[in-house]
């Protein structure tokens, strides 16, 4: 059994960065380079590759021993990933495919061409053939694109010394191992059996005397921000999955979980700063450019709309020189409520916790939250503009356009989410630049107007 490479911790990954990129500036020799890769785990290899600019991080993967470039590719972003394959002939891509488990396999189809798919398809056994093409059947973002095939499985009618002696005979146990599933003959899920209550029974004892109905049971189809939760409810380690006839297929583990969860958290943080995917920070200008150019362009109309609100009410910011000090306060305290609400109602959407009738209630309750801090940071904002300008009207209308930035940013907040969930688009693609785009040339309107009504 291969022995298990070190982790590093954060600061020696950094050191870790320096070193390698010294040595390559220095032109060590290519082995002493090789044997450093080496002794680093693969997650740790891919930070250093991530971490190194383009020509630096291509030198440096070839130095990578063919046997663990499938796993480094598994552990790399996507978008340095498709830098690293396109540096790979399909010879070289095969073999690396070839050391990988179907499921990881899978992981890796996406970003792989055709003719290498259909070339390591041939080279599997046909157990694994299968198990690739079912894993590869399943959509992103379903329990059945996550599961790992290695289980254990024992029968109910054996003893515990049986299944002690069966497993010495393997050489180790899959990770995060933490319960057996008992099957019937059909292969159908009768429970499970912990490995904490095999330890401690009596090995003369029946299987079926101490197993242990699955705390859950996934389906290939559900979903795995469902599947997330439930691992979250419940502490779990592994959970089976099983097919409609409850047969099982695979299983779900803690590790597929977490990954899952990190990267949907950074899709999520890309979208709503408007970026349309991941992108490798030593990117070329024109694939940053390309990522990038969509929201900025949305940006561009919706300042160019705040624009022109502002000049309809030039007139009247000529005549009252403090306007033009003081509507950047207004728009900026409704652009941050905005924010606030809508972080948190497409957080709710993500955890499932909306659902289609509490949409009133949710816009009560914002529009609510809304009223008290218009009147209470209004009203303070308010008195200050008094006592600057020392000119009581002002510093009524500032509380008051305030008061309604705030509740038109509360509104905007629960509606962009709404719409977009209706519409069966991401509610967070975006969604900070269209609630600043909304509190910008509302909050404009709303301050400039109220001053042209009531002080000019």
């Amino acid at each position: 059994m291969d022995e298990p490479q070190p982790r590093l911790e954060l600061r020696d990954l950094a050191q870790a960065v320096r070193e390698l990129r010294a040595r390559l500036a220095a032109h060590r020799p290519p082995e002493e380079l090789r044997a450093e890769l080496e002794r680093l785990h693969p997650a740790d290899a891919a930070f250093v590759l991530e971490s190194l600019p383009p020509g630096e991080r291509l030198a440096l993967w070839k130095l990578v021993s063919p046997e663990r470039e499938g796993e480094i590719l598994l552990e790399v972003s996507d978008a340095v990933r498709e830098s690293l394959i396109a540096a790979m002939d399909s010879k070289s891509l095969v073999a690396a495919a070839e050391t990988l488990e179907a499921d990881e396999i899978a992981d890796l189809a996406p970003d792989l061409p055709e003719e290498v798919i259909e070339d390591v398809i041939r080279a599997l056994p046909q157990e694994e053939r299968e198990r690739l093409r079912a894993a590869m059947s399943y959509a992103e973002g379903t329990v059945g694109a996550l599961m790992d095939f290695d289980q254990v499985t024992v029968r109910e009618d054996v003893s515990l010394e049986a299944v002690t002696r069966y497993l010495r005979r393997l050489d180790e146990l899959p990770g995060h191992t933490d319960q057996l599933f008992v099957v019937d003959r059909e292969g159908k899920l009768r429970g499970t059996l912990p490995l904490a209550q095999l330890i401690v029974s009596d090995l003369a004892a029946e299987v079926r005397a101490v197993m242990v109905p699955a705390a859950v049971k996934l389906h290939p189809e559900d979903r795995a921000e469902d599947a997330a939760r439930a691992f979250e409810r419940y502490d779990l380690v592994s959970a089976p999955v099983v097919d409609h006839f409850g047969h099982l297929v695979g299983r779900l583990t803690v590790d597929a979980v977490v990954d899952h969860i990190r990267e949907r958290s950074a899709e999520a943080q890309l979208a709503e700063a408007g970026l349309s995917g991941e992108e490798d920070v030593f990117a070329t200008v024109w694939a940053s450019f390309r990522n990038r150019w969509v929201w900025l362009a949305v940006n561009l109309v919706t300042a160019f709309i705040a624009s022109r609100v502002i000049s309809v009410f030039e007139g009247s910011i000529a005549q009252l020189a403090a306007l033009a000090a003081l509507m950047p306060i207004v728009a900026g305290i409704g652009g941050n409520s905005g924010n606030q609400t809508i972080t948190m109602i497409v957080r709710a959407l993500a955890l499932g916790q909306v659902q289609s009738g509490v949409w009133p209630k949710l816009l009560r309750k914002e529009l609510g939250v809304a009223t008290l801090n218009g009147v209470l940071w209004g009203g303070t904002l308010g008195l200050a503009t008094w006592a600057i300008y020392r000119n009581p009207a002002l510093g009524g209308v500032m509380a008051l356009a305030m008061l309604l930035t705030l509740l038109l940013a509360a509104a905007m907040g629960v509606a962009i989410p709404y719409v977009r969930a209706r519409l069966k688009r991401d509610p967070a693609v975006g969604s900070s630049v269209l609630i600043t785009a909304c509190t910008d040339s509302g909050g404009f309107f709303i301050f400039l107007g109220l001053a042209s009504l009531l002080l000019l």
